[in-house]
């Protein structure tokens, strides 16, 4: 009988058990984590209106096919696309991603999860429609913010004690996971078919990280998040049409993800699923970088008025940083596009150092003809300090730390500027609430009148009022 399969159907794994408990069982009542998540919903919309700006994000939005009209359809915050809800999830996670300025998650694996808004959004957009033509109450601002806690745990858990990027596998797969769960959850699945719907986001694979690292690195990685989110809810609903799921869909032995993805290994897990991650989730508030660099931009500003007027004398700059950093983000040569120069430490440092800030515009080309920018990389260099790259995986520190030296030609230097925290750390928070609501404000202005930007922040500021406000109604103010 050895060369024959016993075709007995497993039990579901457990990992995909624990994760429809979860989003069926949690509460998700948190004074805390709602807060944040309401936070987080803003953060996130409003780096969205800021990419509007650019062509190489607008020329994906829309329908597949133009000219579909889809009714009660999903709207797309910042325009007048009224979309299926699938192509809804796509559009909205494609512009809070496209800026690589909202939320961020690092651990063994790092990760965006307010890219899960695109399924949660679209879906309870397009169903309160549906709702209210029936007769029936639509989901309110409350649920969106309980599916944000949810998608937040799932991605960020999985994260923590798992890396797959060291086996050459994108973050979105996590994306996808947990915007598959709480699409199903939303679409009113029962335990079994959340199961099902999860164990297909795992059999889907996952995406390489060649986008994301030199020389390959390019725009994908800014839609690509989107691209996930929408594949979570299609998912959904395939299995709330009646598919049926996999239940070894990580376990099973030759053909499950472990033994095809993840070297022959289980998942890990440092604890259970709560409202962790959307408490400890850190904000990108003060530049649109790739969050390593984070701390070392704010290093580089702080030496601006010191460094702008004597480029020419650099002798040298060193770049102190952790291993995540080095690994991701540290790269010399030629940056071909702003998706390249965005995950650059070194052309990050650069414009700090030059300009005394850094913008989602610093990245295009018109800016990087500057000669100065890659005279400085070339001056560049760059050392792994062991503690930061420790404290980096501490669950008590969980630091990001950069530092940055200059040397000059005549033998002097500057001080050795250390920034360990981020201003988005949940250990700077305060301070962090302040930069985010100004932010808000400033990413809204881009795209609205006064007018709609005052009504939109009032509700916003108000937390029980917005969760009380039916998601339709919430999406309405975002029209263009």
């Amino acid at each position: 009988m050895s060369n024959v399969d016993i075709n007995q159907r497993p039990d579901p794994d457990p990992e995909l058990v624990r994760i429809a408990d979860y989003v069926l069982d949690f509460p998700a009542d948190g004074e805390l984590a709602r807060h944040t998540a309401r936070h987080c919903l803003m953060d996130t919309l409003g780096c969205g209106m800021l990419a509007l700006r650019f062509p190489e994000c607008t020329k994906h939005l829309g329908p597949l096919v133009p000219g579909t009209l889809v009714p009660q359809g999903a709207r797309v915050p910042g325009t007048q696309f009224i979309l299926d809800p699938v192509k809804a999830a796509w559009d909205i996670g494609c512009i809070v991603r496209w800026l690589d300025y909202n939320d961020t998650w690092l651990a063994a694996e790092w990760g965006h999860p307010s890219d899960n808004l695109g399924s949660i959004l679209a879906i309870t957009d397009y169903l309160s429609r549906k709702r209210i033509t029936e007769g029936k109450e639509p989901f309110r601002m409350k649920d969106v913010l309980s599916a944000m806690i949810k998608a937040h745990e799932i991605q960020g858990c999985l994260a923590l004690e798992n890396s797959f990027n060291r086996v050459g596998l994108d973050h979105v797969l996590l994306v996808r996971v947990a915007s598959t769960a709480v699409s199903a959850w939303l679409l009113g699945a029962n335990k079994a078919q959340i199961t099902d719907a999860v164990s297909h986001a795992w059999i889907d694979g996952s995406s390489l990280r060649t986008y994301r690292h030199a020389p390959n690195a390019g725009s994908r990685k800014s839609w690509a998040a989107g691209d996930a989110t929408s594949r979570g809810l299609r998912l959904s609903l395939l299995v709330l049409a009646g598919e049926m799921g996999y239940p070894g869909a990580l376990s099973a032995p030759t053909w499950g993800f472990y033994d095809v993805s993840f070297g022959g290994k289980s998942f890990r897990f440092q604890r259970e699923y709560g409202s962790y991650v959307m408490e400890n989730v850190l904000f990108k508030l003060s530049y649109p970088a790739e969050f390593h660099a984070q701390t070392a931009v704010e290093a580089a500003v702080s030496l601006h008025t010191r460094v702008a007027d004597r480029t020419e004398q650099i002798q040298r700059i060193e770049l102190t940083t952790h291993e995540a950093a080095i690994r991701i983000i540290s790269k010399a040569g030629p940056l071909n596009n702003p998706a390249d120069r965005d995950h650059c430490l070194q052309y990050m440092v650069a414009i700090g150092l030059l300009k005394g800030g850094l913008s989602a515009e610093d990245y295009e080309q018109q800016v990087a003809n500057d000669p100065r920018i890659d005279a400085l990389r070339e001056k560049m260099v760059v050392i792994e300090e062991k503690r930061y790259s420790a404290e980096y995986h501490e669950p008590d520190k969980r630091s990001i730390a950069n530092a940055v030296q200059v040397f000059f030609t005549d033998g002097s230097c500057t001080d050795k500027v250390e920034v360990e925290y981020p201003i988005g750390h949940r250990r700077r928070r305060e301070e962090g609430m302040v930069a985010l609501n100004s932010k808000f404000r400033r990413n809204l202005e881009t795209r609205f009148p006064g007018a709609t930007c005052e009504k939109i922040i009032t509700l916003c500021a108000d937390h029980d009022r917005l969760e009380a406000t039916p998601v339709n109604e919430f999406v309405d103010l975002w029209v263009i």
